[in-house]
């Protein structure tokens, strides 16, 4: 088959979301680059319509992860007439190129991800899920069971990412982690958790090599929080206050 005949087979197929993420993540710095990374990352999936009927869910409470299909909502899109055949993944330190169908880049040719998830409940038409990589009102595109038999496979491979990334140790001043720790009673989660896990995995680009007076900082459901690097290899946590006090 020519590319001429192959291109006229393929009708354009326009998809909405069923759901939509409510995580922790207020912004796209120091989410963690892939699932699981950060356990108390914990986010709730909420059904959109006509989808928002709790039968759309039954069954699903024998399940205990989930995979998640979703759209890089704030990536920018591609340019058909110009596509992004090759990108720059974090994981090799942001400067060396591979194909994008080699990486999990966001910038993807259509902006869909997938995100496999630990499922904690199902509540009416919410999926409550830890273990999340999202940005806050992600939408979803599709939910799907994670087939344990079919879905893992004990001889795979990957050259590229053959093991989770090597983590960097998280330090507090004493008022900041007093700070989280307050946060802890106030929004029912575990912020100091949250906290470690996400600035543990060294969200800075890998290229920097930062000054210890250089401040980062990111923001969590509506807490400001700030570190910096005092040596190599390590990050100590200077602030952690909401927006009303920050």
């Amino acid at each position: 088959m020519t590319p001429a005949a192959m291109n006229a087979s393929v009708n354009p197929t326009t998809v909405q979301p069923v759901a939509v993420a409510h995580t922790p993540f207020a912004e796209k710095f120091a989410i963690p680059r892939q699932p699981q990374l950060a356990p108390a990352a914990r986010a709730v999936i909420e059904l959109l319509p006509p989808y928002n009927q709790a039968e759309a869910l039954v069954g699903l409470e024998q399940v205990s992860h989930i995979w998640l299909l979703f759209q890089f909502h704030q990536a920018p899109a591609d340019d058909p007439a110009a596509p992004r055949l090759r990108v720059r993944p974090p994981r090799l330190g942001g400067n060396e190129k591979i194909g994008v169908f080699a990486s999990r880049s966001t910038h993807r040719p259509n902006g869909i991800g997938q995100s496999v998830v630990k499922l904690e409940k199902v509540e009416g038409t919410r999926l409550w899920v830890s273990g999340i990589d999202l940005l806050d009102g992600t939408p979803i595109l599709d939910i799907k069971p994670y087939v344990p038999y079919a879905d893992s496979i004990s001889s795979a491979h990957n050259g590229i990412a053959s093991e989770a990334p090597l983590t960097v140790d998280v330090h507090w001043q004493t008022e900041a982690l007093a700070a989280a720790q307050q946060q802890n009673q106030r929004l029912g989660e575990d912020v100091v958790a949250l906290i470690e896990q996400c600035l543990a995995q060294d969200p800075k680009p890998a290229y920097q090599q930062p000054e210890p007076e250089r401040r980062y900082g990111v923001r969590f459901w509506d807490i400001n929080v700030v570190w910096h690097y005092p040596q190599s290899g390590g990050i100590c946590v200077l602030a952690v206050e909401t927006d009303g006090t920050a």
